[in-house]
Parts: C-alpha cells; structure tokens; sequence
C-alpha cells in the first residue's frame, strides 16, 4: 500500500508576518545572520506605521521618514517606495491585523567580499514585519498617568548622532531605561548636555502650560505622532509649537504628555519625584488638555483621518 500524498499545513501568520529574502514568512521564522552589520554594528536603520481598524495612519508620512533615514545613513534597500508599501500592505494583510504594528528596516547586511571593513561591499537588505499592536506605555499606566524618570546619562549628542534618522543605537535610552524601573518608574526621558529636554525612550515629550503645547527643539525625532499632536491643538484653540525647553520647564508645566506611533497620545503624572500641575485636581493624574488630545487623536482615527485602508482580501503569495 502506498501513502497517500499529504498537503503541506498553511502556514501561521496570526501572531505575525514578516518579509524577509523575498518572501513571507510567519514573524518566528523571521531571521537575519550573525554576521549582518544590522546586527554586528547596529548599522541599519527603520520606521514604524500603525494600523487602527484597518487602516494604516500617515502611510506616506512614515515613508517620507524612512527614505530621508535611508538617504542619512547612505543605505539602499533592494526594493523601491512602491515596492515597499505594497509589501507593508501584504505583511498586514497576510497576518489579518485590524490592529497592528508594522515595522520597515534596512540593514547594511553582510560584505560580499571576505574581511571587508568597506561599507560600500556589503549588499543592503530590507525586512518588513506586521505584529499585533504595541503600547510603549500601557493603558492602564496611561489611565493613572506614566511616571517618567530623569535620566542621570544625556542624550547623545546630534553632532555624533542625528536623532531625526531613526536607529537602533539605543545605548542612552537603554541605561535611562535601567535607571526609571531601578526606581520604580514607568520610562525615562533624556536631556542634553546643556539641559535642555530631548526626547525619550521610543517616544517625544510635551508639555502644556496655560493654552500653549510645547516639544522640545533638539536632540528628538521628528515623530508622526507628534506632528499629529501639533495638528491637533487648533482643532482645540491651543497654540501648538517646537521650542527649546529645560528642565524648569518641565517641572513647571501644568501637564506633561508623550507621543508615539505605538501608543498615540499618552498622558504623564509625574516627572521625577514631583507631580505634575499647578491644578490640584490634575496632581498625579492626567491632565485635561492632554485627555482632550488623546480623545481627538483617537476620534480622527476613526473618522479616516490620513488612513489608507488595507485589502485583507488580497493576501499575497508567500513560502
């Protein structure tokens, strides 16, 4: 008797999809070699884009980013914008997301030529991933309002480092990140070596006082969502700005809120030791105008605003 021939299982992309090689691959077979200087030499650089029932938010925007980060660090993936973003859609697609974190990378990859130590030997990759959605800051944190520690470390400096190219060269955010949860806190935000705030560990800083929002002016990415959260203070009669700001100014706001494609708007209660606003009712709790951001932001979202809608019926080929 002979077997009968099986037919191989469809593959599980319900915790995630990835491209990578060429290919689609469920995320936990997503590899990159040892020997890729994205790995040896955190040579490489990415974005992030979220999708919100079904709709990626600010797609071009996050592409615009991606590109000029590629231009900064002098890589070229083997895939152009069009490419990309269909690819982007097929990672969501195959993974059936409505809610999802979606990830595009370059890395300098390996050199073609044996012990090379030349940039220009090693042939660029580009790996894409779609992952079920990620809160840098919890929501309950965000319900009780994130307790953010002062990083005792500054920030790299941007004449070593431009923060508007986003990499993973994340040592200060690291040991900033050590320090808060040694004391208890939720994340950290860094400043520079004149103490002026910069930014934090994977999201923008923001402070309100009185009808003015301000973001800090250096040592920051240019993020999406902080764009947004600018957009949106006219919607609400508040002047929105960039500026430099220092450390009294923090401690001076009346809110403090913080920004990221994997969380949106997230309200802060304390930085340091001190509870923030003037106001007794917002001491230790989220403060009105950052809640009426937050509930904008997420009412757009809603609404369509800068989505592009997924085809979850046009699953790609993969394997």
């Amino acid at each position: 008797m002979t077997d009968c021939p099986t037919t191989a299982p469809e593959p599980d992309f319900s915790k995630g999809a990835a491209w990578i090689e060429g290919r689609y691959v469920p995320i936990a077979e997503a590899r990159i070699p040892v020997t890729d200087w994205g790995f040896t030499r955190a040579d490489a650089t990415y974005d992030v884009v979220h999708v919100t029932d079904g709709r990626f938010f600010r797609l071009e925007d996050h592409l615009d980013r991606f590109e000029r980060s590629l231009q900064g660090f002098r890589l070229s993936p083997p895939v152009d914008r069009t490419e990309i973003r269909a690819i982007l859609h097929g990672c969501v697609a195959l993974s059936n997301l409505r809610d999802s974190y979606v990830a595009m990378v370059c890395t300098r990859g390996r050199p073609q030529v044996a012990g090379s130590r030349r940039p220009a030997d090693c042939l660029n990759t580009f790996i894409a991933y779609a992952l079920p959605w990620i809160d840098v800051i919890t929501p309950e944190v965000q319900a009780r309002g994130a307790h953010l520690w002062l990083a005792s470390m500054p920030r790299i400096s941007p004449a070593s480092l431009d923060p508007t190219f986003k990499n993973y060269l994340w040592r200060d955010f690291m040991s900033a990140l050590h320090e808060a949860h040694d004391h208890g806190y939720d994340t950290a935000i860094l400043l520079d070596q004149e103490g002026y705030a910069t930014e934090g560990a994977g999201f923008n800083v923001f402070i309100v006082k009185g009808r003015e929002v301000i973001t800090p002016d250096r040592g920051a990415l240019e993020g999406i969502t902080r764009r947004s959260a600018l957009e949106l203070c006219a919607e609400l009669g508040l002047e929105g700005r960039v500026a430099a700001m220092r450390l009294e100014d923090l401690m001076a706001a009346d809110e403090v809120f913080t920004t990221t494609t994997a969380g949106g708007i997230m309200p802060c209660a304390r930085v340091g030791n001190a509870t923030i606003g003037t106001n007794i009712m917002a001491n230790d709790r989220p403060g009105p105008v950052s809640l009426a951001l937050k509930a904008l932001y997420w009412q757009k979202h809603r609404e369509g605003w800068h989505g592009s809608t997924v085809d979850y019926t046009a699953r790609p080929q993969h394997g």
